[in-house]
């Protein structure tokens, strides 16, 4: 059944989003990398089988030389089809955290033979019984002067590392993140290279119990792991040294910033805004073809099925969606660039746009996650009973996907981590200094509170139809919600005495504010977007797109908006209005604007989100594979129902 509508705007758009930098007919042709349908095999063999494509994708990195950052994600994405794998945690955060955290001798004796697979690491954060509160962690590194060792231990049960990717069974090397104490003193979480297993035969070390934590939600590819260690000593060199030393006779000499030491974290965050963009638009594009092939009830008396995507319904549930898979894509490049820019000034010294780097990586880390993971959801819901099926990808791509919301910081965490950097910066400017970066919005505060409050963010006008105009209601709105938490929290302050307190019973206000700020910042983001693009007829459809998702914000909070007195009652019904009509616009080219994301049917491993639309038909062939259907008469028939029968 061919889908394809004539496109209303022009192909090669697509560039927008492909980073294919080699033909990825490379990977789609290699007979090494064709599989089973691993929603047929048991948990071992999918372990198996990942980690047979993950050595084989090593030696093919080598062979075709691909070392660039973006060109081994992009190979590896396609190898394991955006699914997760044991190495994940190897080449995104043991490899980066060597390259940022290791000083040159460290990086002479661990980094290429961690590249080449000789030693294969990963990064045990995380324990039992503490995640994203870091400084609750209870793993121990102890220094040893008579030695010139750490000694490492998991002093209790709940100091058990739990959760890190790869190292159930595959990595003989972790990165082990320990409260580091030397002369009698805790000196705080530091990093150490700690090996684990015994290199040839792969046997844990004596001191070291490790194994694979169990089956999951998802990430039956991925052997998550525990680690406890008991009085296990390593070199005083193991410890990472770029920033934060201890010398033989045990002396600390501290970093510059005890931020640098959780730089690889920010690196994950960064990576996690675009993940949350990839996520999103696969569901939209399997959810949106798809409505485009199923007809459903009549829409008018007496006339064929239209298809689903007709309904303004289903328009709702999935345009608003769509809008958001583009905004996160152009902030997932935002903020790569800006991660990039900041790590090179920190490499020359400069660290003073360091803490808002962690504040927006954790802000857009903990929105886009929150927005994606219950988009995927509304994806497979809006296929109805078809998207429970594991032949449409969006269970599986949901349960790989929500992890993101807990893992490398819980989102609530780190919207309060986002919130301080803004209270700070609202402090700032009320002490009479000025900010910079995203949060420069709070510099108009002083000359703001010259007009009455209620009306002190408010824009001049706000044009429904310019997303200029939507980009400062966006400010006026974030800004309101900045300075109403800073004076509850100083409220609370006043009333408690007690600040952790005051920082507790006003962190629903915190969390707030914070969203609003990363609302801001997309909006902004995906507005500035529209004056790089030169073609005029993809400019038209993508500032639709924005108009959409700007709008759609509006109307899912309106009441921040009438409350700060930037709309009025009048121009949020106007609003409500014109995302119906921006609906029926985007109708049209709604197909070409998935499509556009290009991604190929073996990638998206969708039988709803097939690019021909051949989908009733290859539904039934994949069903005809379950195991169960390998003989017309299952075993548990003879063993367990004829012998009851026979009874009767």
């Amino acid at each position: 059944m061919e889908i394809r509508p004539r496109l209303l705007w022009p192909v090669e758009t697509e560039f927008l989003f492909s980073s294919a930098l080699f033909p990825e007919a490379l990977i789609a042709n290699d007979p090494d990398f064709q599989h089973e349908d691993l929603n047929f095999l048991s948990r071992s063999q999918r372990y198996d089988q990942a980690i047979r494509k993950s050595a084989l994708m090593v030696m093919k990195l080598r062979e075709y030389g691909i070392a660039d950052p973006d060109e081994v994600y992009m190979f590896k994405s396609l190898v394991h089809r955006g699914r997760p794998e044991p190495l994940d945690l190897h080449l995104g955060m043991f490899l980066p955290t060597l390259l940022t955290q290791a000083t040159p001798e460290q990086q002479d004796r661990f980094f290429m033979p961690a590249w080449n697979l000789e030693i294969i690491g990963t990064y045990a954060q995380t324990e039992m019984g503490h995640g994203s509160h870091l400084r609750g962690l209870e793993t121990t590194a102890t220094y040893d002067p008579a030695t010139q060792e750490f000694i490492l231990n998991s002093p209790t049960v709940t100091s058990i590392k739990w959760w890190p990717g790869g190292l159930g069974k595959t990595a003989n090397h972790a990165i082990v993140l320990a409260q580091l104490y030397t002369q009698g003193q805790c000196k705080g979480l530091h990093a150490f290279i700690v090996p684990i297993r015994q290199l040839g035969t792969h046997e844990p070390l004596p001191g070291i119990t490790v194994g694979d934590i169990g089956p999951k939600f998802g990430y039956d590819e991925v052997d998550n792991g525990y680690l406890k260690m008991d009085n296990f000593r390593i070199p005083r060199e193991n410890m990472l040294m770029k920033y934060a030393q201890v010398e033989p006779d045990g002396t600390y000499v501290k970093p510059l910033s005890d931020k640098l030491t959780y730089g690889t974290m920010v690196f994950i965050r960064a990576y996690i805004v675009g993940e949350s963009a990839r996520a999103l638009s696969r569901s939209c594009t399997i959810a949106i073809r798809y409505s485009a092939v199923r007809h459903q009830s009549e829409l008018r008396a007496g006339e064929p099925e239209p298809q689903v995507l007709d309904y303004q319904t289903q328009q709702y549930k999935l345009f608003p969606l769509l809008a958001a898979a583009y905004a996160f894509h152009f902030v997932g490049t935002y903020i790569k660039d800006t991660y990039r820019r900041i790590s090179g000034d920190i490499i020359e010294g400069d660290l003073s746009e360091l803490p808002e780097l962690h504040a927006l990586t954790a802000g857009l880390k903990a929105f886009t996650t929150w927005i994606a993971n219950a988009g995927i959801e509304e994806c497979r819901m809006a296929c109805g009973g078809h998207g429970y099926s594991r032949c449409s990808s969006l269970p599986d791509i949901y349960v790989t996907f929500t992890p993101t919301c807990t893992y490398e910081g819980e989102n609530t965490v780190m919207m309060l981590q986002t919130a301080r950097f803004l209270i700070k910066s609202y402090m700032q400017v009320g002490s009479g200094q000025r900010v910079t970066g995203t949060v420069s919005y709070l510099n108009d505060l002083p000359r703001q509170h010259i007009q009455p409050q209620h009306v002190a963010a408010r824009p001049a006008t706000v044009l429904i139809n310019d997303p200029v105009s939507l980009v400062e209601a966006y400010k006026a709105r974030a800004t309101w919600l900045v300075e109403s938490a800073a004076k509850n929290l100083q409220a609370e302050l006043n009333h408690r005495k007690n600040k952790d307190d005051a920082w507790n019973v006003t962190s629903v206000d915190l969390v707030r504010a914070t969203d609003a700020h990363c609302h801001y910042v997309v909006v902004k983001i995906f507005t500035a977007k529209l004056s790089e693009i030169s073609n005029a007829a993809v400019r038209a459809v993508l500032t639709d797109l924005c108009l959409l998702y700007a709008l759609h914000g509006i109307s899912k909070n309106p009441g921040d908006f009438l409350q700060a007195g930037i709309l009025t009652n009048t121009q949020v019904n106007q609003v409500n209005q014109r995302v119906k009509e921006l609906l029926a616009i985007i109708r049209p080219n709604a197909v070409a604007l998935v499509d556009a994301f290009d991604y190929s049917d073996g990638y998206l491993g969708s039988v709803l989100g097939r690019y021909d639309g051949n989908v009733y038909e290859t539904m039934f062939e994949w069903a005809k594979k379950s195991p169960l259907n390998q003989t017309e008469v299952h075993e548990s028939f003879h063993k367990h129902l004829k012998p009851i029968m026979s009874k009767l």
